[in-house]
């Protein structure tokens, strides 16, 4: 080993230089105040209101879940059945598009981890 280098890496500098001394400002405002690209450019008026109107993959509300989105079982709604050239599942699929079966080599070769395929 080189000593030089070893010394060398010891009393490394930072290649960054900050200008002017550590300081934390004295007076931050920290009061609430509207996002430069808000829609309504006014702060709501408190959590329950913002919270009443919010939709996040629906209403966030508990009033409007009474008549909506989840106030009844999906049963009630009628059966579901898939439109003209739609399938649910991938077995009623075609013939043409179904799963291809598995040779006995692709087999031996996924159990050993490819190594049947060198032996």
């Amino acid at each position: 080993m080189r000593a030089t280098i070893a010394l060398g890496n010891a009393f490394r500098t930072p290649l960054i230089r900050f200008v002017g001394k550590r300081s934390v400002p004295s007076a931050v405002d920290h009061t609430p105040r509207v996002h430069p690209a808000s829609p309504e450019g006014a702060l709501p008026d408190s959590f329950a209101t913002y919270r009443a109107k919010a939709q996040q993959h629906g209403p966030l509300g508990r009033a409007q879940f009474t008549g909506g989105i989840g106030g009844s079982a999906g049963a009630s709604l009628g059966p579901i059945r898939p439109g003209a050239g739609e399938f649910f599942d991938r077995a009623e699929l075609p013939t043409r598009f179904g799963r291809l079966p598995w040779s006995q080599a692709e087999i031996e070769a996924i159990e050993t981890g490819g190594a049947s395929m060198y032996a």
